[in-house]
């Protein structure tokens, strides 16, 4: 928002001498070209928040401006001031009814997207209209309410420009090529401003929007309970859920398991989290080779920290819990970044009690019977519990289950329907059937959600991660192996981990269609487009309190505290607005044809000995010049009356509006010399 509020400023202090009335009067009265540059104004301004306001708000909103539209293409009268008074009252009632409240980010933001058609509506003069404008800009920050991303930083970037072009275009410019180069350069001369309150404002950690109540609304992912159909709908969505950037070599895909809640309570169609302990270190000793890696994670309004398995590391304050998650000590409620490493070798849950396995064992007392008889077989037939989880893993792979984002809906015993009937499910299908049928034969098992696998982008390296990769996996617990991972959905379609769920599901409908595997082209374009994003991220977005302190240091200020930032913030500044009023007043200043007659004149009567001082006005110099020179005197005072009504009068001159014959009387005196 830094742009707005600096070129704003600058606007304003340029042009405050001209928008203000002098002597009280009038103002002046818009004519029908100022009406269309507001509509266009106001139509960039709000462009961005239609998508975020109501479906009948926003055809309000067209409306509104359509009908501004009209007025000025015909000429005609905007509505009364009962008119508009009753469209202000119903347009804060459905807008109260709709949020249920009037106070908030989203009611507040449409509240002022309705105000501002509204008064788009009633503007009638250059002062309506200049309210107008000004609003337009604090909708323009208002964006970064609801997303900070590349896109809305470049269209509010186009919309101070045309905003500052329409202030132009009141005070008088018609030429499109002069307006908008000096709106562009007044946007640049506010550019400094904005870099040195992005450096040295003090950063706040959280959300640019601090009302508890809706100030992450928009963030999804996963949840602490699964049941059918939850991940497969989660998947539909392209959304990024984070990157990772590795030191060396990422892993293979088969090892790219990052680890969310684990789930072990089942009620016959929902698993959620059961109890856990949480300790500052982790319940494992790591073993075995270190892929290191640094985390960039997404909003989730959760505590859990998305971590290649095994984790260790995070950020400040990681909590461990006693089922392997990597924990924040508060919901992660902004962008993080965070360096992990994950040790893929290392076994978990050797020493595990027996009340806590015993407690992985429970299945509800009654349904899905077929599915307990497959267990009980098993626990029969096969003594150690390693080969039955291996006959099994067979079992689904003879069975032939189906992996697709579109399976039937399933009755009262939601596994049997499954596993005997439909063979048609998602990841959490076959994740929820091996962990019963598993706990059924005797064995400890448990469900793990997260994300499997992962894209690399070949621009910036980083492996990106997507709602689209969601996933769910099992444990089972095995005598001198503790805790280990078996993927049934990647033992019935080993191209899940191996070629990415675009592959693995090619064809099927509702697949985003950006992780399509079949657009080439499509990636190359996203590669690009998501480095860059990633870099905004990182430099801009990501400039938190931890960096700034890390840039200052290398500025040689170590040990600044926020009234010293302030402080040189406010000094910095006040230089650079010094710096711009010299640079403006030093500019040599063409003037208008009014100013370039007065100049004739006045170069005129200097070489007849007649020389203007700095102070004296028009009226007092043509008069003094006129008893100088007394042949003269009928024309020059004809000559300073008519440029102090040209130049000061609040029409101009009805008998000379163009200047022609001040221009024509000069000339005379110019030729009597």
């Amino acid at each position: 928002p830094a742009p707005s509020i600096a070129t704003a400023a600058c606007v304003r202090w340029r042009f405050s001498a001209a928008t203000m009335p002098e002597n009280r009067r009038r103002s002046p009265p818009l004519i029908p070209a100022d009406g269309l540059w507001l509509v266009l104004t106001v139509a960039i301004t709000l462009l961005p928040h239609l998508g975020a306001l109501p479906l009948w708000l926003g055809g309000a909103v067209i409306l509104l401006l359509g009908a501004r539209l009209l007025t000025d293409l015909r000429a005609a009268p905007p509505p009364g001031k009962v008119v508009l008074g009753l469209l202000a009252l119903a347009l804060t009632a459905l807008i109260g009814m709709h949020y249920q409240q009037i106070f908030g980010r989203a009611p507040g933001l449409a509240l002022l997207s309705a105000f501002l058609c509204l008064k788009l509506l009633e503007a009638r003069t250059r002062r309506d209209a200049l309210a107008v404008v000004l609003l337009s800009f604090f909708m323009q920050l208002g964006q970064f309410l609801q997303s900070q991303s590349m896109g809305t930083a470049a269209f509010t970037v186009l919309g101070v420009l045309v905003a500052t072009a329409s202030l132009l275009r009141l005070q008088g410019m018609t030429d499109i090529r002069a307006v908008a180069r000096l709106a562009s350069l007044l946007a640049l001369q506010g550019l400094p401003l904005m870099l040195l309150l992005f450096v040295l404002f003090p950063r706040v950690q959280g959300p640019l929007w601090g009302l508890p109540g809706d100030a992450f609304s928009g963030t999804t992912g996963l949840s602490e309970s699964m049941e059918p159909g939850s991940i497969s709908n989660l998947v539909r969505s392209g959304e990024i859920v984070f990157r990772a950037d590795f030191s060396g070599e990422p892993p293979p895909p088969r090892l790219r398991y990052w680890r969310g809640p684990v789930l072990s309570t089942f009620d016959g169609r929902s698993w959620t989290q059961a109890r856990r302990s949480e300790a500052s270190t982790p319940f494992y000793r790591t073993a075995g080779k270190a892929y290191a890696y640094t985390m960039t994670l997404e909003p989730n309004r959760q505590r859990w920290l998305l971590a290649l398995e095994v984790p260790l590391g995070g950020p400040e304050n990681t909590r461990y819990s006693s089922d392997f998650q990597l924990l924040s000590k508060d919901p992660v409620n902004g962008r993080i970044r965070y360096s992990a490493s994950a040790y893929p070798e290392t076994r978990t849950g050797l020493s595990a009690s027996p009340a806590a396995l015993h407690a992985q064992l429970a299945v509800p007392s009654a349904g899905n019977p077929r599915a307990r008889a497959l267990g009980d077989e098993l626990q029969r037939i096969y003594q150690n519990p390693a080969a039955r989880i291996a006959a099994l893993v067979e079992r689904f792979r003879e069975n032939a289950l189906i992996y697709t984002l579109n399976p039937p809906l399933l009755g009262a015993d939601p596994i049997d329907e499954f596993l005997f009937e439909t063979r048609r499910g998602f990841c959490e299908h076959f994740a929820s059937a091996f962990v019963f049928v598993a706990r059924a034969a005797g064995v400890p098992a448990r469900i793990v959600t997260g994300y499997q696998g992962g894209e690399l982008n070949p621009v910036d390296g980083s492996l990106v991660v997507r709602q689209s990769d969601a996933h769910a996996w099992t444990e089972v617990w095995l005598e001198g192996r503790g805790w280990t991972r078996v993927d049934p959905t990647a033992e019935s379609n080993p191209s899940r981990v191996d070629d990415g769920i675009g592959t693995a599901l090619s064809g099927e409908s509702g697949l985003p269609f950006m992780i399509r595997a079949d657009l080439d082209w499509l990636h190359a374009a996203r590669y690009r487009w998501e480095a860059v994003n990633n870099a905004w991220n990182q430099w801009v977005l990501g400039y938190d309190p931890l960096r700034q302190r890390q840039l200052l240091g290398l500025l040689g200020m170590k040990s600044v505290d926020w009234r010293q930032l302030t402080a040189l913030m406010f000094a910095l500044c006040g230089i650079v607005m010094a710096m711009l009023l010299a640079w403006a007043y030093a500019r040599p200043r063409d003037g208008d044809a009014l100013d370039k007659s007065w100049s004739k004149l006045c170069a005129i009567l200097k070489r007849r000995g007649v020389t203007r001082s700095a102070n004296e006005g028009p009226l007092d110099f043509t008069r003094r010049a006129a008893s100088a020179l007394p042949e003269q005197a009928d024309r020059l005072e004809r000559i300073g009356a008519l440029y102090a009504r040209l130049r000061y009068g609040p029409g101009g001159d009805d008998d000379d509006p163009t200047g022609t014959t001040l221009e024509r009387l000069i000339e005379e005196i110019g030729k009597r010399q």
